[in-house]
């Protein structure tokens, strides 16, 4: 598959951004949307700019016609609301951004017939199968569908996620469908919803006691660079059918209490940890089994968690850019 002409929609906040300027650098043709909501055109938007067109569009309302303009080979959907914190604060708001985002992007789609639609799916619509003992560790793709708890509030995300990768595998007959369920990917830009991004900024700004949300739990962190290689080479897997495959970095499994040291090892160790509970409904382990991204891409995590926390720690300690 050539580069092309490509959408991506969020385009402007983290992994949206990263994926736009790796195809930019592939020769395709870019157009971004994205409402933002996550804040305003910063100064490293505006140098991809002068390289992309950017559409502000909030995809909870349907797509006018003529609003994106021309055929496209690769719609990439990256727009959803993330982060623990809104899942916990505004669940309904999840729940009804990420599902309207998607169902309206495939009403455009079903118009504007591009040849490949990629969604950023997430682990955590693995989780609930993994925790009722229905899925292994590592965890492949072919777990079912679980929620055990609908009354927490952050299983809307997961099951907002359900949804689209539903929407998307029997609602877009005739188009190349590509899933890539995305296991805590960190880098920079990601913004403060995050437990990296969170750790550094509150180191960063001094904070002691320094507050642990839990120690023992265990996560597989994957570099965004790596991510939006493995992004790319998804879509251009051979093959018109639909495929759902995990994507991370399963070289390394840490638990939070050991992130947190590598995290102060770039910086300095607060006089006090305060170990606080894990956020309710918070997996002990997660680690993705990447066998099928690799016999499919023959993908490779190429960044260490050490090079990458430093790359990211880094840009916050920078500041952002204006």
């Amino acid at each position: 598959m050539t580069a092309g002409r490509a959408l991506v929609t969020g385009g402007a906040g983290f992994i949206g951004f990263h994926l736009a300027r790796r195809l930019v650098a592939d020769g395709a043709e870019v157009v971004l949307v994205d409402d933002l909501s996550r804040g305003r055109v910063d100064g490293e938007l505006r140098g991809l700019l002068g390289h992309v067109r950017l559409v502000e569009h909030d995809l909870r309302l349907p797509v006018p016609e003529g609003l994106l303009g021309g055929a496209f080979e690769v719609v990439y959907h990256l727009a959803a609301v993330v982060g623990v914190d809104r899942s916990t604060r505004d669940p309904g708001h999840v729940l009804r951004t990420n599902v309207l985002s998607t169902l309206h992007l495939l009403d455009w789609c079903a118009r504007a017939e591009p040849q490949t639609v990629f969604l950023s799916s997430t682990s955590e619509v693995a989780d609930g199968a993994v925790r009722l003992g229905l899925g292994a560790l590592p965890v492949p793709e072919n777990v079912p569908y679980a929620i055990p708890d609908p009354r927490l509030s952050r299983s809307c995300y997961a099951l907002s996620k359900m949804l689209a990768e539903s929407a998307l595998l029997h609602g877009s007959p005739g188009t190349r469908v590509r899933i890539a369920r995305l296991f805590n990917v960190y880098g920079p830009r990601m913004g403060s919803a995050h437990v990296i991004p969170q750790l550094m900024e509150r180191m960063l700004a001094g904070v002691d006691p320094f507050p642990l949300h839990g120690t023992s739990q265990t996560r597989s962190f994957c570099y965004v660079d790596d991510a939006v290689e493995a992004i790319v080479r998804l879509v251009r897997a051979g093959g018109e059918e639909a495929i759902v495959a995990n994507v991370g970095n399963d070289r390394e499994e840490v638990t939070i209490g050991d992130l947190a040291e590598r995290i102060f090892a770039l910086h300095r160790r607060p006089a006090r940890v305060e170990v606080l509970e894990p956020p309710p409904g918070s997996p002990d382990r997660r680690r993705p089994d990447l066998g099928e991204l690799r016999r499919l891409t023959g993908f490779e995590p190429r960044c260490g968690l050490d090079r990458g926390l430093r790359r990211t720690f880094e840009w916050y300690a920078e500041g952002r850019p204006a």
